[in-house]
């Protein structure tokens, strides 16, 4: 069973960016790694203004340094077009 969060931890930045869609790709790396990731936005709500502010990621105080290391990691061996045709290929049926 998972570990009931208090609902008032406090939450810090580890990612800025002004494209919505990098901080979804980067909310996505942080989730499938088992961080709880949250997109704010800096000054304009993004669904009313699109593009206008940019957006943050943050993430639990104590998860903050492993998901910044994480963050670095993924920039400096982003994933290749090899391995994104790997991950696109069916999977093999199972007998």
């Amino acid at each position: 069973m998972a570990e009931k969060r208090e609902p008032l931890e406090e939450l810090v930045k580890v990612f800025d960016t002004d494209m919505e869609s990098e901080a979804m790709v980067v909310k996505g790396l942080l989730e499938s790694a088992g961080f709880e990731a949250v997109i704010n936005n800096r000054e304009a709500p993004q669904d009313i203004l699109p593009g206008v502010g940019g957006v943050v990621i943050l993430v639990r105080e104590d998860q903050a340094a492993e998901a910044e290391a994480m963050i670095a990691e993924f920039r400096a061996h982003p994933a290749t077009a090899a391995d994104e045709a790997l991950s696109e290929e069916p999977a093999e049926p199972t007998p």
